[in-house]
């Protein structure tokens, strides 16, 4: 429902900016129910913990390189 106050100043206006308000209006509207459908489609959230186990770090990660020795 539109409020008397809206109602008075759109008739205010002259008529092409009263088409640019309809068409601001329209985007809004559309704009609004897109947002609200994005909002409602649930959303695949990641699980934490789901590679657990599967990457392995070896005891000597931190020793220095074979191939670098040249280099130290």
């Amino acid at each position: 429902m539109m409020s008397p106050d809206l109602l008075s100043t759109l008739e205010k206006l002259p008529e092409p900016l009263q088409k640019e308000v309809l068409h601001y209006a329209e985007f809004l509207a559309d704009k609004y129910s897109q947002d609200s459908a994005k909002n409602i489609l649930p959303t695949k959230r990641r699980q934490a913990g789901t590679m657990k186990g599967m990457i392995v770090m070896s005891d000597d990660f931190d020793a220095p390189l074979e191939d670098l020795k040249d280099y130290m």
